[in-house]
């Protein structure tokens, strides 16, 4: 099969690798029908994360269940499944309590046990924990927003969720990318009253206002933060959710919220400093992390097949895995918000 590996900064190759094969009764082979490009595949891509070996890489994808092991009972041959961006037994404890992002067994994609997602097949283990079946192979049009499911719309949701967004709020989401625009759509969808994007790329913003942003502001660093208190008399916003993950994302998070405010984060942390003193002095929290979409899943997967949301617009890219050098290149510039891979 083919199969996307990194081999350093800037250097992502589409390669031969072996057909995956079961190896254990929890196991199962999926033929993905889509696949995409994760901002945080951006940060090895860069540099930032160091590559020590060439490996396989990509952790979100959609597809059709090719073969299973003798234990696997969730799901069969045929079923279209989405698969959440970490592999989950779902029985251990932290598994049971909703965080599968912190599985006792948690499995990488692109490991020993996984293969990269960004390929034609992948093999994982934990079928029953890890994949979420659709109730019948989905139309077509609908496999972009499925394959939103398996990160960027969980982790916008979660970002929302940790913020504690309820009906009426001013919510504020610090970050444009993907997973930004999909916190916006997470606060509109749970009643927030005033839902602020701070963005400065016109594409994205025409999204944001699509996916229910009220306002956009184009400022960073001291200026956007002066926008906000602007835009709500000096008190700034009820709920903040940051979904980017570097130092000045941080920084402006806990300077636009309010006391009394939580502050979700999403964004992988790079350089991230935590203000404790703010978060004293004006009772401001701090919640979340990566991102439990295996437990957001069948929620919002039923939300996706009514056509209540459709988080698969976030995609204004779609190339053959045969280009995903040029995906990689697409988003390192900025020129695509995701890419989404055809095989």
């Amino acid at each position: 099969m083919r199969a996307t590996v990194i081999h350093g900064a800037f250097d992502v190759r589409l390669e031969d690798r072996p057909d995956p094969k079961i190896d254990g009764p929890g196991d199962a082979v999926v033929k993905v029908v889509a696949s995409c490009i994760c901002g945080s595949d951006l940060w090895p891509y860069r540099g930032e994360n160091p590559v020590k070996q060439p490996r396989p890489i990509g952790h979100e994808f959609v597809g059709i269940v090719e073969e299973i092991g003798s234990e696997v009972r969730t799901v069969k041959p045929g079923d279209f499944v989405v698969a959440p961006f970490v592999v989950s037994d779902g029985t251990c404890p932290h598994c049971q309590a909703g965080f599968q992002t912190a599985c006792q067994n948690r499995v990488g994609y692109g490991s020993d046990k996984a293969d990269g997602g960004q390929g034609e097949y992948v093999k994982l283990p934990y079928a029953d924990g890890t994949l979420v079946a659709t109730p019948e192979v989905p139309d077509d049009s609908l496999v972009p927003s499925l394959l939103a499911l398996s990160d960027v719309m969980g982790t916008g949701w979660h970002a929302a969720r940790s913020a504690r967004v309820k009906a009426g709020d001013t919510v504020v989401v610090v970050g444009d990318g993907a997973v930004g625009l999909c916190g916006v759509l997470a606060a509109s969808r749970m009643g927030a009253e005033r839902v602020v994007a701070l963005s400065r790329h016109e594409p994205r913003q025409k999204l944001a206002k699509e996916f229910g942003a009220t306002d956009i502001l184009s400022e960073r660093g001291d200026a956007a933060r002066d926008a906000v208190l602007e835009l709500t008399k000096g008190v700034g916003a009820d709920a903040v959710l940051e979904c980017v993950g570097t130092k000045q994302s941080m920084t402006t998070a806990f300077d636009v919220a309010r006391a009394g405010a939580t502050v979700g984060f999403v964004g992988v942390p790079h350089g991230v400093e935590v203000p404790i003193g703010t978060m004293f002095g004006r009772n401001v929290g701090l919640n979340g992390g990566a991102a439990p979409c295996r437990a957001y899943l069948p929620d919002l997967m039923a939300d996706v097949l009514a056509g209540e949301i459709d988080p698969g617009k976030v995609f204004d890219a779609q190339i053959p895995l045969a280009e995903v050098a040029d995906g990689y290149t697409a988003m390192h510039e900025r020129r695509a918000i995701k890419v989404l891979l055809r095989p």
